[in-house]
């Protein structure tokens, strides 16, 4: 064993947010394989240096106790064995194929794909999918993003993406990017704009949170509440004629059938509902109106909380509506090298086969699907049923939906009534331990990898990062596991790939006009065209890129969909060239690579919509709309109290991190309370509370925080896991929030679950127990 210290700075990036910032990192230690010194890299052009104090903990990540470092099988009597990658790959493929020929591949739900820094793998699990006849997909942007995606869908057809560095007005709803970041640089940006008299900083949340805290307007809005709050906003803007007629009439439609559903609305009403003075909802609507740019951002706050869809169209009828698209500073649509929604649909190169799903909805809830992704929360209903179309196996990638999904309980009990689940994972998780086979990936330092968040405007870029470390004896890349399983399905043969490796290897022009002859006459060669391009390029490459083969395909398919973006980004001439020419400069970019340079006038060309204009009125969510009118948010005398389940602070991350060791501060699992309602409980600072939900209980320590309203606690997101340390020990802190949410209380239309609104009652935990 040797411990040192490598003078060299290696670029990377940060995996724990979406954001994945650049990094430079000195590696040494034991073995060689610690990440001992993090920094930020100038050298990556989107974060350009920035890094904030969560990366410092990624070690925990790459030399957890809990690797897996052998294949597992589950035995009898629930305990597993190791076996061998062959005996591994053989059984698992010939039992899912067993239940494809049985039931049907519809059968077999996949979940994950990837986390916060590794999409790599799952464009590569497409391929395992076709093989299997798989038609359903989920993962965690369907508990979270997909009613913002379906409004966008509707109303735009494109990602949209707010200009915070150069706003005036910068409006953030349910979300606190002083911890959550979201947008490149986030707290060095939230200083430019607080040191600015010309600028504003707008937060609606029912938390002070530390972005609140130095906002110029703070909304705080009851928890739960924040539909009214938006639809108050909306009216006042209609009310006192502050919209931009002109604009409005240019680029939207509809909005002849929106004005009266909000002319009429009685915003003192909606004002004491939602808990915000009238007052200050009118100061920050004219704040808005007058503002040369807006830029906004809705986040989980209002994301995972009640009438989520709803809020996601209100609030872009404030910003629409006020002329805030298309400009320095507002909200524009970016060009994303492969997007989400594509990978989610199981398309990512051209020939691939997508996922293609019976109708638009999942076949036992009849739960809308969007994107390609079935709501997470209906998960369980789709397997604990005798209907004839439930599913019978899941295949789970970098996912953990046993801690991860709303209802923990129930989600467990759905996975241990499949005939088949298969886990593929860095660490024993909590799914893991419910899995029949276990198969374990090297992990993101070890293998090249990349992020598909990539949404910046005008220059968007991408970051392909080159790997650390060998991988961990006994593990494999995700790309050489789907290789493996097609092999062994039968779906794709050694000779049908073998001539396309000869032909890679008198360089890539000889490469591709083999391939697309191949593909004519084999429709193998496109249905597995990402196995395909990793067998028969990926050796052409450097070492350790074998699995950027995919980005080929991508790069030639994005230069000919976005020529003029692509040319102004350094990628011009013609197709071919510009796309060999994009995907060397992937390749040879370990900081990352600009690919898109668009203009302010192409956020119109992006709009899905007849002659470019965007729809306001979405008929589905007037019935939404209405309801609040009627209702307003109830309490529950047995749970009086408002638990959000989940919030992100300075000590959480996500649930990568499974090794506790960081939390040298004993900062894990605090239950946030306000003072008064502490003192009624006869509780103070350290003192143990019993939090108890519908669904279950679990018991922390209470921090008094006065950023919290009376009424509303809150538990961190990301922890409450199962540690197994190397000698066998299992350490379990903090509270998993899923223990206590529940997966029948959901959003109507996108199924996104109220983790953020969750009734809850405390009960003072005895000094004596």
């Amino acid at each position: 064993m040797t411990t040192s210290l490598e003078t060299a700075w290696h670029p990377t990036a940060c995996i724990l947010c979406s954001l994945n910032c650049g990094l430079l990192v000195q590696t040494g230690g034991q073995n060689g394989r610690e990440l001992l010194r993090i920094k930020g890299d100038k050298a990556h052009p989107v974060s350009r240096g920035y890094v904030c104090e969560k990366a410092q903990r990624l070690n925990f990540y790459q030399n957890s106790e809990d690797r897996l470092t052998s294949p597992l099988r589950r035995k009898p009597d629930g305990t597993f064995e190791p076996i061998s990658w062959d005996t591994a790959i053989r059984e698992i493929a010939d039992r899912f194929m067993a239940i494809k020929q049985q039931y049907g591949g519809d059968k077999i739900l996949f979940y994950g794909g990837g986390g916060q820094g590794n999409h790599l793998g799952g464009t590569y699990a497409t391929n395992t999918l076709t093989a299997l006849g798989n038609r359903y997909r989920s993962n965690a942007l369907a508990q979270e993003k997909t009613g913002e995606f379906w409004v966008n869908g509707k109303m735009i057809g494109a990602g949209i993406h707010g200009d915070f560095e150069h706003c005036e007005v910068a409006l953030f709803i349910g979300k606190n990017p002083w911890q959550s970041h979201g947008f490149a640089r986030a707290r060095a940006t939230l200083q430019e704009i607080i040191k600015d008299p010309q600028r504003s900083l707008i937060v609606i949340d029912p938390c002070r949170t530390e972005t609140a805290e130095k906002a110029d307007y703070h909304l705080a809005v009851k928890p739960g509440a924040d539909a009214w709050c938006l639809a108050a906003l909306v009216a006042i803007l209609i009310q006192e004629q502050r919209i931009q007629r002109e604009w409005v009439a240019q680029h939207t439609v509809g909005f002849e059938n929106i004005e009266p559903l909000f002319n009429h609305l009685d915003i003192a009403r909606y004002a004491a509902i939602c808990g915000v003075d009238e007052a200050l909802l009118r100061t920050v609507a004219r704040r808005i109106a007058e503002a040369e740019s807006v830029a906004v951002f809705e986040d989980l706050g209002m994301q995972m909380n009640r009438h989520s869809t709803l809020s996601s169209w209100l609030q872009r009828l404030i910003w629409l509506l006020t002329g805030h698209y298309a400009k320095p500073g507002g909200m524009n649509a970016f060009t994303p090298l492969l997007s989400l929604g594509a990978v989610g649909k199981g398309e990512s190169v051209k020939g691939a086969a997508p996922a293609d799903p019976k109708g638009k909805v999942s076949p036992v809830a009849g739960a809308k699907i969007i994107i390609g992704l079935i709501p997470c929360n209906v998960i369980p209903e789709e397997i604990l049923t005798d209907h004839p179309h439930r599913y019978r196996a899941m295949l789970i990638e970098s996912g953990n939906p046993a801690h991860s999904l709303a209802d923990s309980q129930k989600m467990r009990e759905a996975l241990r009534a499949l005939d088949l689940v298969v886990v593929i994972d860095v660490a024993m998780t909590e799914t893991a331990r419910e899995a029949h086979y276990i198969l374990p990936a090297a992990s993101q330092f070890e293998k090249c990898e990349a992020t598909y968040f990539n949404l910046e405007f005008p220059r968007n870029a991408f970051h392909l990062r080159h790997r650390l470390f060998e991988p961990l004896p006994g593990t494999l890349p995700e790309p050489e596991i789907h290789a493996r399983l097609l092999a062994a399905m039968g779906a794709l043969r050694a000779r049908e790939v073998w001539p396309l490796r000869l032909a890679a290897k008198f360089g890539r022009k000889v490469f591709a006009a083999a391939f697309f002859a191949a593909m004519a006459i084999n429709k193998n060669i496109g249905r597995y065209a990402q196995s395909v391009l990793y067998r028969a390029l990926g050796p052409t490459l450097p070492e350790g890129l074998e699995a950027a083969a995919v980005y080929w395909g991508v790069a030639h398919r994005y230069v000919r969909a976005n020529r003029k973006a692509a040319a102004r980004a350094g990628f011009g001439g013609s197709p071919f060239a510009a796309g060999e020419n994009l995907f060397d400069a992937i390749l040879d970019s370990p900081s990352g690579v600009v690919f898109a340079d668009n203009e302010y006038a192409d956020s119109w060309l992006a709009v899905r919509r007849p002659e470019h204009r965007i729809k306001l009125d979405l008929t589905e969510l007037r019935g939404e709309l209405e309801m609040l009118n009627a209702a307003i948010p109830a309490t529950d005398p047995e749970f009086p109290f408002i638990l959000s389940a989940g919030e992100r602070r300075t000590d959480t991350t996500n649930t990568i991190i499974r090794n506790p060791g960081w939390d040298a501060k004993n900062l894990i699992g605090k239950l946030r309370i306000h003072p008064r309602d502490a003192e009624q409980l006869g509780c103070e600072d350290g003192s143990r509370i019993r939090v108890r939900t519908k669904r279950g209980s679990a018991e922390a320590m209470v921090e008094l925080s006065e950023r919290m309203q009376p009424g509303h606690v809150s538990l961190p997101n990301g922890q409450g896991m199962d540690y197994q340390t190397a000698d066998g020990r299992l350490i379990h802190k903090g509270v998993a929030p899923n223990e206590l949410t529940d997966c029948a209380a959901r959003d109507f239309l996108a199924g996104t679950p109220w983790h953020k609104s969750v009734p809850a009652r405390l009960e003072r935990v005895s000094a004596e127990r």
